[in-house]
């Protein structure tokens, strides 16, 4: 069994007694709203005589971060917390390197405050070793709210039928009517809102999150990946290769329609000035509306020797899951706190709107993990369903039989 201790209930408890410790955190914030939010929490554990020490690793969307934290491991020196997500939680667990937060968790009654597919994912062998501190909503679909008006388009398309019937306006009108960036996890963003909008939510978690070789290979996933190339048709031709948030400015500036993505891109839209319901819409991508792919930031609490940075590891756990925290941290970062019970008073429309639904496909059962961003594969298995959706993107030669196949043999990686 993984190190079992019940430091994080007696660190809650005993916040207020007589000595501190040093919390180190190794993390990927490192601009904007993101920043501002761990100095925040920064000034959050010094009010308790606990100190910070920022372990911040640039670049590779979280891949050098891992990387650092594998040395340091394995070094037998590991930080007290490392923001790791999805099944790479369970994988360190399994290599016996990270505390059980059972104690706080039951004292804070985090499996009330989680939904169970959320708070699945935080546990190895049902205990606790990671804290959620937000969720994105990734089948988003985003839009621009006087280019749609110009191309005679009402509103935002409910399905593929209505979606194609609009981008032939848009592009009429003399609009790209789909912003993209041709990388990878870009192409599997847009992807995985196809087929959960083409076949649903069942069919969504047996392909994707199951990886069920005849739902790989089915009809259905025909259906999406020749949806998925008709998209394709409406980009431009300087689409490939673009970040996400270069997209997003075509959009924000009027020269583009639509932009699948999740809802970081709404912290562009803030920033640029815009309004939610004015100036731009974000609505579930079309046929998703009953259903919510997640892509969750998380902290997995490693080992750490010595009383004192234990207690403080343990507050640290504490102000994760903390109400302050989550909803500071949540109105800068876009996304909507992992907890279930928060007040969105100070939130925008596109949050409130995140947070309902994310409530209600919790209690339906159709809260889904997104392939795209780690949060149902193995590290293995989700590059290999990227790379060969993101082929079929780029290359128009590559055949929809090849993909199926290709699909296919991914799980054998499960």
């Amino acid at each position: 069994m993984f190190f079992h201790r019940a430091l994080a209930l007696t660190a809650l408890l005993c916040a207020c007694a007589a000595g501190a410790g040093e919390v180190e955190v190794l993390h990927y914030w490192t601009s904007g709203g993101e920043a501002k939010s761990v100095a925040e929490l920064k000034v959050m554990m010094a009010a308790r005589g606990h100190s910070w020490k920022d372990f911040s690793v640039n670049g590779g969307g979280g891949a050098n971060a891992m990387v650092a934290l594998k040395q340091r491991v394995l070094a037998g020196n590991p930080p007290a917390a490392a923001l790791i997500k999805g099944p790479t939680i369970q994988e360190w667990a399994g290599l016996h390197v990270l505390s059980n937060l059972d104690a706080m968790a039951q004292f804070e009654k985090w499996d009330t405050l989680l939904p169970p597919v959320i708070a699945e994912q935080m546990k190895y062998k049902g205990s606790y070793v990671a804290v959620p501190v937000n969720v994105h909503r990734v089948n988003w679909l985003w839009a621009n709210a006087a280019v749609l008006k110009k191309a005679g388009v009402a509103e935002s398309p409910k399905n593929y039928d209505e979606f194609f019937a609009a981008a032939d306006k848009i592009k009429a009108a003399g609009f790209i009517a789909v912003a993209h960036g041709g990388q990878d996890w870009q192409d599997f963003t847009v992807f995985e809102s196809v087929v959960l909008g083409v076949a649903g939510p069942a069919f969504y978690q047996q392909a994707l999150v199951q990886l069920d070789k005849t739902a790989l290979a089915s009809e259905q996933m025909k259906q999406a990946l020749q949806v998925l190339r008709r998209i394709k048709g409406y980009t431009d031709s300087q689409s490939p290769g673009r970040d996400w948030n270069a997209s997003t400015d075509l959009v924000i500036n009027g020269k583009a329609g639509f932009q699948f993505m999740g809802d970081w891109a709404k912290g562009e839209f803030l920033a640029a000035g815009q309004q939610p319901g004015k100036d731009f819409s974000c609505s579930p991508a079309p046929g998703t509306a009953q259903a919510y792919t997640f892509n969750v930031d998380s902290f997995a609490m490693f080992q750490l020797k010595g009383w004192e940075a234990q207690k403080a590891q343990g507050y640290l756990a504490y102000l994760l899951m903390g109400q302050e925290f989550q909803e500071k941290f949540n109105l800068r970062k876009g996304s909507i706190p992992a907890r279930l019970n928060m007040d969105m008073g100070k939130f925008d429309a596109c949050a409130k709107t995140s947070s309902q639904d994310f409530v209600a496909t919790s209690q339906a059962g159709t809260l889904l993990p997104s392939v795209a961003h780690g949060m149902a594969l193995a590290p293995a298995a989700q590059a290999a369903m990227r790379a060969a959706v993101s082929d079929f993107w780029s290359n128009d030669k590559t055949t929809v039989p090849d993909t199926l196949a290709r699909l296919v043999a991914v799980a054998k990686l499960r």
